[in-house]
């Protein structure tokens, strides 16, 4: 059998040039992450089961993780999500460090589904939370921090918004306005999350399969069709919601002072995840037809400590897939071009006795923080500033015959054409003319 050169369905193999971009969108959410003091944490690739049935929904535990049992019989996974492990993590010391607990990470996850655009079966995903912050000011850390990420790539308020709810809202309109049950509430939860991907009509026949009547489905419809805080405002005031209860509400008025409501737009119909969410909920969604998706989700979860009988410790933050990252960036045209690597200096000896000269270079040179690229047998004149130019570098070195005799290298910058000539162990004035 001849063994396929392919990966796996739904992963992908990393070429350098990939490679490239994935370590760019990295290094923007480490800075992003560490410019609000937010520290780096990873847990295992491998969770019990039992930690995802505690808190998951049903779909991820029968249809989407990768799960088997090991050598010792137990039943474990390989990590679908980040949230579980985190609160796992955070159940171990919440008690001994001090509030708010600010942590990253970037881990590596799977899940079993059908590859499509934006969705792979294995991905890497931005995890930020935070734990133990006081009311509406772990949302506004986290929504800014969001925010903070995306303008690091160049994006603002004409490429992205944030959609924004609250489930305390959902939870009294479904709860006291319409008089539901829990599982009236937990099917109507299902039908406004994906009611955007229904036509009209089909939305209108699902509304009426339910139990509310027609007082109840006037108020849902008018719920829905809410498109501002101030509707919002206007909707709570009507039917004796106090605006003090609502979370959000603060939470606008908040980014209003920061400069930060162009981003935000109230949507009823963001709800997340059931089984996390508990508060206000978000989602960073794409402004371009496109690719108009959401690229990120995330809201505030007080309970999830819980599961391992541990006290409410409340938490936010959000993931953010590489998939979906890359997607949007190259949509909007923000990533810049990784085609070729990047290197300070290539060096280049036109015959084979110099090659020793050019190691004890190349050895010196990296020994002072430059990097070198270093072609190991003698290379043409000419050939020397297209192989500088496959390898992205800024500077070239020539090593002919006659420089080899003197002791001498030939430095010229690419970018300028300038040149320059220096004795080859004068690593100090070469270094200041790299820099």
């Amino acid at each position: 059998m001849t063994l396929s050169k392919k990966p796996y369905k739904g992963t992908r193999d990393f070429f350098p040039e990939e490679k490239r971009i994935r370590d760019y969108m990295f290094s923007k959410m480490k800075e992003t992450a560490e410019l609000f003091a937010y520290e780096s944490y990873d847990g295992p690739l491998l969770e019990e089961v039992e930690l995802y049935k505690a808190k998951s929904g049903e779909e991820l535990i029968n249809d989407q993780i990768y799960s088997f049992n090991d050598r010792g019989e137990r039943f474990v996974a390989i990590r679908p999500e980040m949230t579980p492990t985190v609160a796992r993590m955070v159940a171990q010391v919440h008690r001994e460090v001090s509030k708010p607990i600010r942590w990253y990470s970037i881990p590596n996850l799977y899940r079993y589904e059908r590859p499509q655009k934006g969705r792979l079966r294995e991905h890497w995903q931005f995890n930020v939370d935070v734990f133990g912050a006081p009311e509406v000011l772990g949302e506004l850390e986290i929504i800014q921090l969001g925010i903070k990420l995306m303008q690091s790539f160049g994006a603002n308020s004409n490429h992205f918004e944030i959609l924004i709810n609250d489930r305390a809202i959902v939870d009294k309109v479904f709860k006291e306005l319409l008089k539901c049950s829990e599982d009236e509430c937990y099917k109507l939860y299902k039908l406004v999350d994906r009611s955007k991907k229904l036509d009209k009509e089909k939305f209108t026949t699902q509304i009426n399969e339910t139990t509310l009547n027609d007082e109840a489905k006037l108020i849902f419809n008018e719920y829905l069709a809410l498109n501002s805080i101030e509707s919002l405002k206007n909707f709570l005031t009507k039917n004796s919601i106090d605006e003090k209860s609502i979370e959000l509400i603060s939470l606008d008025e908040k980014l209003k002072d920061l400069g930060l409501s162009d981003y935000v737009v109230f949507d009823p119909t963001i709800v997340r995840g059931l089984d996390y969410y508990t508060g206000i909920v978000f989602e960073i969604f794409d402004k371009n037809p496109e690719n108009r998706r959401a690229i990120c989700g995330g809201g505030s979860y007080a309970n999830i400590l819980k599961i391992f009988n541990e006290p409410s410790l409340p938490g936010v933050g959000f993931g953010l897939g590489d998939v979906t990252l890359k997607d949007f960036l190259k949509t909007h045209n923000l990533l810049p071009d990784f085609s070729s690597p990047k290197v300070d200096i290539i060096l280049t000896t036109q015959d084979e006795t110099g090659l020793n000269s050019l190691l004890n270079l190349a050895h010196s040179l990296r020994s002072n923080g430059i990097s070198v690229f270093t072609q190991l047998e003698p290379l043409k004149i000419k050939k020397v500033f297209t192989l500088a130019d496959k390898k992205g570098a800024s500077f070239a070195a020539l090593l002919g015959t006659q420089e080899i005799q003197d002791g001498l290298v030939q430095i010229k910058n690419l970018s300028t054409k300038d040149q320059k000539e220096f004795k080859i162990d004068s690593i100090d004035e070469i270094k200041g003319y790299l820099a």
